[in-house]
């Protein structure tokens, strides 16, 4: 006999209540990391018209950035909570994507200001301040800035958002440059002014490292890419189920924060489609059941004898 696709569907009302329930989880962690970020980089820039330190203003404007991030994920995760419509029928987890994109651009205007900054400031020296004031914002900078990692990479972690990670990561690179202004304020103290403007350059290079590695997790998401170990969770899960003969294909991609795979597995010829349906719910509840971020699954099954794609494009010619 011959098989065709079988599409196993989550449970839509378990699925919709576990995912609205990620996402407000989401909605809070960018809530209260934005307050946090705001609070720091309006404080920084206080102090940086009092100091006129410039890899302070750096710190500032990087810090300031990062909370202006927070709108776009914020956003995201409102169009997250929208149902699938009969044009988007995989409903809206990719602007969570695009999101990351905006977050992307957000962190190369903030190097570039402040590399035209930190350069005009070589060129046109102007004397630092108040050294001690820029101490003690460069160490407020560093605790607000890894507050702010630690929640956004955990709550990011525990609810599989890339973006959210990304942020993340962003911020607690983010507390390494705020340090790395009380290194400038140590070399204006000992007599080498230059140590300002320099510090703001460094601060530059660290941004583009963070942008680099950031957009390389963004597009990836973008693109489709996927953990290979994911892929070889789900074919080795797949294997092990009970009367699944052979797993030909294992295709798997995020939307948003959310996974969904397609799998083309093999049973024995002769069984029933009732039959293959049943192994199909089964090997959907293991996958569902060991693979967290996992929400929708097609299954598609052959006959052991005639398994995998190349058996398709045979039949479509």
């Amino acid at each position: 006999m011959g098989f065709g696709h079988i599409h196993t569907h989550q449970d839509h009302s378990r699925e919709s209540h576990t995912d609205h329930a990620l996402i407000d989880r989401g909605m809070w962690a960018v809530k209260w990391s934005f307050l946090a970020m705001l609070a720091t980089a309006i404080f920084q820039l206080l102090l940086v018209f009092v100091t006129g330190s410039v890899a302070l203003l750096a710190d500032t404007i990087h810090n300031l950035g990062d909370a202006i991030t927070a709108l776009p994920l914020a956003i995201a995760f409102r169009f997250g909570k929208k149902k699938p419509s009969k044009r988007f029928t995989y409903g809206f987890g990719r602007v969570e994507d695009l999101a990351g994109l905006v977050v992307l651009a957000v962190i190369l205007i903030s190097a570039v200001i402040i590399a035209y900054e930190s350069v005009n400031r070589l060129v046109h020296p102007q004397p630092v301040q108040h050294l001690w004031i820029v101490v003690i914002a460069s160490i407020i900078g560093f605790a607000g800035n890894e507050a702010v990692a630690w929640f956004r990479i955990k709550v990011g972690k525990k609810i599989g958002s890339g973006a959210l990670i990304a942020d993340g990561y962003h911020a607690r690179a983010d507390g390494f440059t705020s340090l790395a202004v009380l290194g400038g304020a140590i070399g204006v103290w000992l007599g080498f002014p230059l140590a300002d403007p320099l510090i703001g350059i460094l601060i530059t290079l660290a941004i583009l490292k963070i942008l680099w590695d950031s957009g390389k997790e963004v597009f990836t998401r973008i693109l489709d890419g996927i953990d290979p170990e994911v892929v070889e969770d789900i074919r080795e899960i797949a294997s092990k189920t009970p009367q699944v003969k052979d797993v030909s294909e294992v295709r798997v991609r995020w939307l948003g924060h959310r996974m969904h795979a397609e799998i083309n597995i093999a049973v024995a010829p002769k069984i029933s489609v009732e039959k293959a349906h049943t192994i199909s719910m089964a090997l959907r509840k293991r996958l569902l059941d060991h693979l967290h971020y996992l929400s929708g699954v097609t299954i598609h099954i052959d006959p052991q004898d005639a398994s995998g794609e190349k058996y398709h494009e045979l039949l479509s010619k």
